[in-house]
């Protein structure tokens, strides 16, 4: 049995999980390999400063930072079997841990902790990978398994929590964040073109890409082997693609209510307050008003709102959260914008540009004042057809996607003036029929501004394609439920979930989505998509499922993303990052037509064009850059006092 050589620190404060780690072919120094293992966990310290722990067993190191849910006590990491040759770092939650640990005792396990960590490394003994599928959750977690002498890493089934990992020539490295890598001395980060590209084209870098060449993330319910012999197996353990079944309206939506009410219940499992995010749209009202009727107390629920008018959700989450009876705490704001978004831009391991980022990051800070975890409606779009873009291809033949395809040909890179583009196919692709996917919208918006390089151009018939194997897996379906599990597959976790875990985790807050519990995604993805889209509306059968639950302006209201004026910043406040865009010497110019970044600088300043979506993913991308020479991504600066300063601010 190999020695386990570590410590666990416990802090004062209570902030959320993250784990970082590596295993060495020709094993490990104890004193560089625990040096280099704390800097690791140092730079994903926001996400759990509660817990320190960190081990070398033989040719493995091990690390978390934790942020204390369950068993506050007695759950510190990393943990080992009965034996000490199963050993295990996990961030996220496991919601079955106490039928699994019932499950467990009765094989004749000995369990020391009631925590749902324990119950990994005792279930990986008996079952190896199929452990997964016994697994209720959100989870990324690193097992050593001294008996085989190899690592065992897994993600879980939807992509809610990540998982990176670094191969190399004496080993491997894995952790939540980027951040664990660039303060390893080793790393050398150097870019990949290719992620360069999909971000230009999607506003993120999509699974299992990374904006770092040598990088890869864990995909959504995979798992991966790596032997001391050095031999590297990554494999799926699940898919959201099912069989349509054939059932009444009625008894479909009882069991979409039935097994919604199963899983915000089992979503409640904590020892720290807990609330929810209220925007009062379907999908978080459905969950407040589910937790409401399990809860022995009030729910206290979260919103945020900007003095914009159009901007402002807060009012109608107010009478919501009123009518359910909720504990609310809303705060309408007026951000430093442009301290906001340099925020939000470090809060990120790889540029992301969605700005949704930027309210997410404010509701969570606005919650963590109050509560350690908080629930949200994130999946119901993707699970139940609440996308605009699914109700327009309703009925529409499943070949359509290759006629798509081909219509966007050429748009998915941004491209430099000089360039032989395909302008009439932009115009042809800006109706329904190129909105196939989340993905390519961005895709379409990225191909207004014209200033992608040459040297990247020639990616674009890549990126065209990339989204060929999804549609391809899930050719079964029909169309819009194509689209639907594209959307779960690609979006969903590289922008949707990534965004409320990295805001989440800024602030130390946990973040739940108990509408992605994987019970409710199978049986979702099992429905006909008539079921989901009717008369030009989605969510159906869902409305029908909540009719009488929440209130009736819940279901009315017309549907609105989670938005800030980012029109209005970017001519006011945020200007001065626009024209930082033409400046010489910009790091992107390495990928960018510096003429056309100043021509698309120039229209969107003037008013002559509305450049806002290519703006603001090149804002992102500067900004991001600069973050990353200045060392910030490494250790990202806290955004609490300049939150702390906002709801001052707004309380005056």
């Amino acid at each position: 049995m190999d020695t386990v050589v570590g410590l666990t620190l416990r802090s004062l404060h209570a902030d959320m999980c993250g784990i970082a780690g590596f295993a060495r072919s020709g094993g490990v120094t104890s004193e560089e390999a625990l040096a280099l293992l704390r800097a690791m966990c140092d730079a994903i310290r926001h996400r759990g400063p509660d817990d320190e722990g960190l081990a070398l067993i033989g040719p493995a190191a091990l690390g978390m930072r934790r942020l204390s849910i369950i068993d506050v006590a007695g759950g510190h990491q990393p943990m080992h079997n009965e034996t000490g040759d199963v050993s295990v770092v996990f961030n996220g939650e496991i919601y079955n841990y106490r039928d699994l640990r019932a499950r467990l005792l009765q094989r004749g396990h000995r369990l020391a902790t009631r925590s749902d960590t324990e119950t990994l490394v005792h279930l990986y003994e008996d079952e190896g990978e199929r452990m997964l599928t016994s697994l209720r959750g959100m989870f990324g977690f690193a097992i050593w398994d001294a008996r085989r002498d190899q690592l065992f890493l897994a993600r879980d089934r939807l992509g809610i929590k990540p998982l990176y990992y670094w191969p190399r020539p004496d080993g491997i490295a894995f952790a939540s964040e980027l951040r664990s890598f660039l303060a390893d001395p080793a790393f050398r980060p150097a870019f990949s073109e290719t992620a360069v590209a999909q971000y230009l084209a999607f506003g993120y870098v999509p699974d299992p890409d990374c904006i770092f060449s040598g990088v890869r993330k864990l995909p959504p319910a995979h798992w991966l082997r790596w032997s001391r012999a050095g031999d590297l197996t990554v494999e799926r353990y699940w898919s959201p693609l099912r069989e349509e079944v054939r059932i009444e309206p009625a008894e479909a939506a009882g069991e979409v209510r039935r097994l919604l009410e199963q899983a915000v219940v089992s979503h409640l499992e904590s020892e720290v307050p807990l609330g929810a995010f209220l925007s009062g749209g379907i999908d978080s009202s459905t969950v407040v008003a589910l937790m409401a009727r399990a809860m022995d107390r009030r729910v206290r629920t979260f919103s945020i709102g900007f003095e914009e008018p159009e901007y402002n959700e807060a009012p109608h989450a107010a009478r919501v959260a009123r009518a359910i009876g909720t504990d609310h705490t809303e705060l309408v704001v007026r951000p430093d914008a442009d301290a906001l978004v340099e925020d939000v831009i470090s809060g990120f391991d790889e540029p992301f540009a969605d700005s949704s980022a930027l309210p997410t990051l404010l509701v969570s800070h606005l919650a963590r004042e109050q509560v350690t975890v908080a629930l949200s409606g994130d999946g119901g779009d993707e699970l139940f057809g609440g996308y605009t873009r699914y109700t327009e291809v309703a009925g529409q033949p499943p070949r359509l996607p290759a006629a798509i395809r081909r219509a966007v040909r050429g748009l998915a890179l941004l491209r430099a003036p000089g360039a032989t583009g395909r302008a009439w196919m932009l115009n042809r692709a800006r109706g329904w029929r190129g909105r196939y996917a989340g993905t390519v919208t961005q895709a379409m918006a990225s191909g207004e501004g014209g200033v992608a390089a040459p040297r990247i151009a020639g990616l674009g018939p890549a990126l065209e394609h990339v989204l060929d194997p999804w549609f391809e897996r899930f050719g079964s379906r029909d169309f819009a439920t194509q689209m639907m599990l594209v959307d779960l597959e690609t979006y969903l976790p590289g922008d949707i979930l990534t965004k409320v875990d990295r805001m989440s985790m800024a602030v130390s807050l946990e973040a739940r989505v108990p509408i992605l519990d994987h019970t409710v995604v199978e049986f979702a993805m099992s429905l006909p998509s008539t079921l989901k889209l009717r008369g030009g509306v989605g969510k159906w059968i869902l409305r029908e499922a909540i009719g009488n639950l929440v209130p009736t302006s819940v279901l009315e209201k017309p549907k609105q993303g989670f938005a800030v004026p980012l029109d209005h910043w970017l001519r006011g406040p945020l200007r001065h990052r626009i024209e930082a865009l033409t400046r010489s010497g910009a790091a992107m110019f390495e990928w960018l037509d510096p003429a056309a970044v100043r021509r698309v600088a120039s229209e969107h300043l003037s008013g002559r064009r509305d450049h806002q979506s290519v703006i603001w993913r090149l804002v992102v991308l500067d900004g991001w850059l600069d973050a990353l020479s200045q060392g910030r991504l490494a250790r990202p600066q806290a955004v609490r006092d300049l939150l702390r300063r906002t709801v001052e601010s707004a309380g005056d």
